[in-house]
């Protein structure tokens, strides 16, 4: 097998990767400010939909850690593109929050509850059954059903709480019809990520913390893969999949010297 070409441009997750509940992992200071003065092109990536790059570069700051606003891709950015992409100028009727809206509005789309062309599924704090009983009706009289991303729970202080893969699986329970996920691990995501950076996967890097979503699309997406153990994935658990990240690391902290 031919040797892989260097490392040009890094795709990183965000929660378990560079912060834990709010606080930022040992290294992820310096990893960010290696790859800031190296002039390499980078991404940050999320699968929440809640926040809009604005948002999440604040929050980031707050913590310590810069991150320019057009460093930052999240599963809202990625899936007004794709429906961008497919059907320019369209129409969907949308749960979720400002980080989603804001996405599609910027798009051009129109957000309707009258004959929409999509149901966009994303994360919220409150999913309301009204709501959730619409996008059902919705999507039996025709609509297409698009999910930000696959994730079934999500963190909070008070415990796990059921993120958008759960409310998908009522969803379709109730209509019949599955959705089409564009966050990871979607290759989709990372390609247009990559391309959002004009960046080559075969000259680029993904690290996460999950085998099963930030693995497996780098992976998928033809990059080299980084599993750090600072989140959710454990050693042993590395093991049970049937594919393998490139390098398992403690923490970005040991990926420093690599950029």
């Amino acid at each position: 097998m031919a040797d892989r070409k260097p490392i040009e441009s890094w795709l990183t997750d965000m929660d378990g990767v560079l912060i834990h509940e709010g606080v930022p992992i040992p290294g992820a200071d310096a990893f960010l400010k290696k790859l800031r003065d190296s002039g390499r092109p980078f991404l940050v990536l999320t699968n929440n939909s809640i926040y809009t790059a604005r948002d999440l570069h604040a929050r980031l700051r707050r913590m310590g850690l810069e991150v320019p606003t057009e460093n930052i891709w999240t599963s809202a950015l990625a899936t007004a593109q794709f429906l961008n992409d497919q059907r320019p100028g369209g129409s969907a009727y949308v749960i979720g929050e400002a980080g989603l809206t804001t996405a599609l509005h910027d798009v051009g789309y129109i957000l309707t509850d009258h004959e929409p062309d999509f149901v966009i599924l994303g994360e919220t704090r409150t999913y309301s059954f009204e709501a959730m009983t619409k996008a059902v009706r919705l999507i039996n009289n025709g609509a297409r059903f698009i999910a930000t991303n696959p994730d079934n729970v999500g963190p909070s202080t008070e415990g796990a709480l059921p993120a958008t893969g759960s409310v998908a699986a009522l969803i379709t329970a109730a209509t019949g019809r599955s959705p089409y996920f564009v966050g990871k691990p979607n290759p989709l995501m990372m390609r247009a990520g990559l391309n959002a950076i004009g960046a080559h996967s075969e000259s680029s890097a993904m690290i996460g913390d999950r085998m099963d979503t930030d693995v497996l699309a780098g992976l998928e997406a033809g990059m080299r893969t980084f599993l750090v153990l600072s989140g959710v994935t454990r050693i042993a658990e590395v093991d049970r999949h049937p594919f393998r990240p490139s390098q398992v690391v403690d923490s970005i902290a040991d990926l420093v010297d690599l950029i």
